[in-house]
C-alpha cells in the first residue's frame, strides 16, 4: 500500500447521478457542462419549529443565537459552538443528536421548574448556564431521564434539491441505484449467544462524553491510567470529525436527498460483506488485499470513490450503521488514505461492529500513526499533534505490547497502481 498515491476529493467531484450511484454501478455519469443558473436555497434540516426550539434554548442559556425565527444561520452556528465549548464537546457548530436533546430538554425542564429553577440559578456560580452541567450530571446518574435522541444531526447548511434526476438502473456486481439493501441471509449455524458486535456507537459515545466531563476533561498521554477510556474518547472524537466532514460534502451534492444518499450507502454493505467479516479474522494486509481487488474491479475513479466513501462514512456513523462505516473506512485505506486506518483500529480494539480483537487492531493503529508522523495530513483533530503519542501509548497498552520508541510501517503485501486524476 505504500506506493499508492493519496487521492483527495471534495463535493465538486460529485455532480447529479455520479455520486453514490457511481460506486454502486447504478447511474451513468453525466458530462459536466458549463451553465449559468440562478438558484434559491432554503435552510436545511431541522424544520422551522425545531430551529426555533434550538434558538430559544440557546438564548435562554446565554448563547446568543439572535432572533428566534427558525432560520439557523451563522449566528446560530456561533452560538452552538459556544454551547459545545462550554460543555467540553468538540466545537463543530453543528449539534449532534445527544447535544441537541440535552439542550432542548434542559430548556424545557428549566421552564417548568418555576421558583425552583430560579433558586438553582441563584446558587450556581455559572448562573443559567450552570443548569446545563447540573442537569447533565443528574441524567448521567439516573436522577433524570431524557427522551430518545433524534435520529438526524442538525446541520446548518443549504438544502439540496428535493428531486432526483432520472436514472436508469444498470446491471452489475454492485447493487442497483434504486434497490434497497437486501436482508441479511439466514445463518445455517445456530447462535445461542447473540451477536456481541452489535453495539450502538452513538449511545456508547454519549456515555464516554459524560465520563469525560465527570473526570474533568480528556485523558492525556501524561495523565492516562485507563487506556480504554483514552481510546474511547479519541474514537468518539474521530467519529464526530467524520460526520462533520461527510455532511459538509453532502451539502454540495446536487440532486439527492440525505435519505436517498443514506439508502445507497447501505447498499454498499452486501458487496463488501466478505471484507468486513475478515476484519475480525485476518491480518491487516490480507484484508487490504481483498479490498484492493474490490477497488480495482469497481471501475470508479479514485477521486469519486474517495469522496463517496467519506460521505458514506459520515452516513454510517450518523445513522449508527457500523457496517456502512466499516466498509467506507476500508475503501479509504485501500485508496491510500492511511490516516483512516485509525478508525478500524478503534472498531477492533473496542469491539464495535466487529469482534473485539486488540491484537489485530494494533497493526491498523500502527500504520495510521506512522503515516501521520511521516507527514500525511491528520484527518481527525488535526490541530492536536500530541494526540498521536496518546493513541500510540493507549493502543499498545490495550494490545498488551509495549509501545515502541518509533513506529515501524507495517509491510504491505499488495500494491495498488498509482492513479492519475485529471481535473
Amino acid at each position: 500500500m505504500g506506493t499508492t498515491s493519496r487521492v483527495q476529493a471534495d463535493g465538486g467531484d460529485f455532480i447529479a447521478g455520479a455520486v453514490i450511484g457511481g460506486l454502486l454501478g447504478a447511474a451513468s455519469q453525466q458530462p459536466k457542462r458549463k451553465t449559468t443558473t440562478t438558484s434559491s436555497y432554503r435552510p436545511r434540516l431541522p424544520s422551522t419549529q425545531e430551529g426555533k426550539e434550538i434558538q430559544a434554548s440557546l438564548n435562554y442559556f446565554g448563547f446568543n443565537a439572535g432572533t428566534v425565527d427558525g432560520q439557523l444561520g451563522q449566528k446560530t452556528r456561533n452560538a452552538v459552538s459556544s454551547y459545545q465549548a462550554y460543555l467540553g464537546y468538540p466545537v463543530t457548530g453543528q449539534l449532534s443528536p445527544y447535544e441537541q436533546e440535552l439542550l432542548i430538554s434542559s430548556y424545557n425542564r428549566a421552564q417548568a421548574g418555576g421558583a425552583q429553577t430560579a433558586q438553582l440559578v441563584a446558587a450556581n456560580p455559572d448562573g443559567t448556564r450552570g443548569l446545563l452541567k447540573q442537569y447533565r450530571t443528574e441524567m448521567a446518574s439516573g436522577g433524570a431521564t431524557m427522551a430518545a435522541a433524534p435520529t438526524t444531526t442538525v446541520v446548518v447548511n443549504p438544502v439540496m434539491p428535493q428531486t432526483m434526476p432520472g436514472t436508469t438502473a444498470q446491471q452489475g456486481t454492485m447493487p442497483s441505484f434504486a434497490a434497497a439493501a437486501p436482508a441479511a441471509p439466514e445463518s445455517a449455524m445456530p447462535n445461542f449467544l447473540g451477536n456481541g458486535a452489535t453495539v450502538s456507537l452513538a449511545s456508547h459515545c454519549n456515555k464516554v462524553s459524560l465520563l469525560t466531563n465527570t473526570n474533568g476533561g480528556f485523558v492525556t498521554e501524561a495523565s492516562m491510567s485507563d487506556p480504554n477510556q483514552a481510546l474511547n474518547e479519541q474514537f468518539c472524537l474521530a467519529r464526530t470529525y467524520a460526520i462533520s466532514q461527510g455532511e459538509d460534502m453532502i451539502s454540495k451534492v446536487q440532486g439527492f436527498t440525505p435519505q436517498q444518499i443514506a439508502a445507497q450507502c447501505e447498499g454498499l454493505v452486501p458487496s463488501m460483506s466478505t471484507q468486513i467479516a475478515a476484519l475480525s479474522l485476518k491480518p491487516r494486509d490480507q484484508v487490504l488485499m481483498d479490498t484492493s481487488s474490490f477497488v480495482l474491479a469497481s471501475g470508479m475513479s479514485p477521486a469519486q470513490m474517495s469522496g463517496t466513501a467519506k460521505i458514506c462514512l459520515s452516513v454510517g456513523y450518523r445513522t449508527d450503521k457500523m457496517d456502512v462505516a466499516l466498509a467506507s473506512s476500508l475503501l479509504l485505506v485501500a485508496l491510500g488514505e492511511r490516516a483512516y486506518g485509525e478508525l478500524l483500529g478503534h472498531h477492533l480494539s473496542q469491539g464495535v461492529g466487529v469482534s473485539q480483537r486488540p491484537d489485530l487492531a494494533k497493526a491498523w493503529y500502527e500504520d495510521s500513526l506512522t503515516a501521520v508522523e511521516s507527514g500525511v495530513p491528520a484527518v481527525f483533530a488535526p490541530g492536536q499533534p500530541e494526540r498521536t503519542g496518546l493513541l500510540r501509548k493507549a493502543a499498545f497498552a490495550v494490545s498488551g505490547a509495549p509501545a515502541p520508541a518509533t513506529l515501524t510501517p507495517v509491510p504491505a503485501s499488495t500494491t495498488l497502481p498509482s492513479f492519475s486524476v485529471t481535473e
